[in-house]
C-alpha cells in the first residue's frame, strides 16, 4: 500500500493536476450490514444497550485506509497489532510528499490581526 501511495503522490506531482485524498475509518471486518434476527423494538436513550458494535462482535477492529487520485483508488486494512509500525512508515511518507503547503508569513498575519482589532475598536467607539 505504501509503495502504491508513493506512486500516487509522484503521479500527482508530475501531472500537476489532481489531489491525493486519504481517509481513515474504523473497520470491524464486515463488508455489508447484516440484519438482526428476531428484531426487538428500539429502546430509548439511557436504556441498557449492548454497547458498541465491536464489543458484541468479539473480534478485533482494524483501521481501513483509502487513498484516491482522480479515478485511481487504493485501500488497505491495518490491524491493531500493526498500527505503530504502519504509523511510523505512513508519517515519514507524508512528510516526504506533502510539499505543496506554503509557509505562513508571521509578520503579515500579526499585522492583519492588529488591523482587524483596530477596526473593531473604531466600530465600537462609533456606536
Amino acid at each position: 500500500f505504501l509503495t502504491e501511495l508513493t506512486k500516487l503522490f509522484q503521479k500527482s506531482k508530475s501531472s500537476g493536476t489532481g489531489t491525493v485524498r486519504i481517509t481513515m475509518k474504523q473497520y470491524d471486518g464486515q463488508d455489508r450490514h447484516r440484519p438482526r434476527k428476531n428484531r426487538q423494538p428500539r429502546r430509548r436513550a439511557g436504556g441498557s444497550g449492548s454497547g458498541d458494535a465491536t464489543s458484541s462482535g468479539g473480534g478485533e477492529c482494524g483501521c481501513l485506509i483509502r487513498a484516491t487520485l482522480n479515478s485511481r483508488k487504493l485501500s488497505t486494512v491495518v490491524h491493531q497489532k500493526d498500527v505503530n509500525r504502519f504509523q511510523l512508515a505512513f508519517s515519514s511518507l507524508l512528510k516526504g510528499n506533502i510539499d505543496g503547503l506554503k509557509k505562513r508569513d508571521k509578520k503579515a498575519a500579526a499585522a492583519a490581526t492588529a488591523a482587524a482589532s483596530a477596526a473593531a475598536k473604531a466600530k465600537a467607539k462609533a456606536s
